[in-house]
């Protein structure tokens, strides 16, 4: 399995010629080409970092082969689609080509007492090899070989974050969501919270454009 990297939160995972793109969204410059390239996408919650609609409604209108999966927030907005749109849930499982996903979690980080808190929803691919947990510090009941760990946004904390990789007990940590941080931001996260920091586990910053083998 490969992992490439997108900017902010997007990621495409390639195994065996399945293309899965996770959370496109208005922030990720490439979003379409990737959306493009993919056999299915994969929205954790509806925040347009996350989810550009525009261009994922227009893709599921020119490739009638695509599908999509979400919360029912995001299915709501993109429509049915002759069932090739499909709401999940904490629980759920599917397949897309020769990867399983497996979902977990319930709801979006807490931003602040007036900003509504959305679903949110992570997803635990082929038995552990990789979880994303969208917005979230939601810790599967699951093996964990690879966590995207999101590092900056208004609802991430380091002490948090700290505490959610010694939860999962990852083998390996890849910084996502991290577009709000300054290089010199990402590099103090990676060193507080990696191998020789808070963790123990190694932490890896990776460029949007670059594949990385899982």
């Amino acid at each position: 399995m490969e992992l490439t990297k997108h900017a902010h939160a997007c990621v495409t995972i390639e195994k065996d010629g399945t293309r899965l793109l996770i959370d496109p969204g208005t922030l990720t410059p490439d979003a379409a080409e990737a959306v493009g390239r993919a056999h299915a996408v994969l929205i954790t919650h509806e925040h347009f970092d996350h989810f550009d609609e525009e261009l994922v409604a227009a893709s599921l209108e020119a490739r009638p082969e695509l599908r999509v999966y979400g919360t029912a927030a995001v299915a709501a907005a993109l429509g049915g689609h002759d069932g090739r749109v499909r709401a999940v849930a904490a629980g759920d499982t599917f397949t897309v080509g020769s990867v399983t996903v497996a979902v977990h979690g319930h709801r979006h980080a807490p931003i602040h007492a007036d900003i509504p808190c959305p679903d949110n929803v992570g997803y635990l691919l082929d038995d552990g090899a990789l979880y994303h947990p969208g917005d979230a510090y939601f810790a599967p009941d699951a093996s964990v070989r690879t966590l995207l760990l999101p590092t900056s946004g208004p609802w991430t904390k380091l002490g948090e974050a700290a505490d959610y990789v010694r939860a999962v007990k990852p083998e390996r940590v890849i910084q996502i969501h991290e577009l709000m941080l300054s290089d010199l931001g990402q590099t103090f996260t990676a060193n507080l919270l990696g191998e020789n920091g808070l963790t123990g586990v190694p932490i890896s910053r990776v460029e949007p454009g670059t594949t990385v083998r899982l």
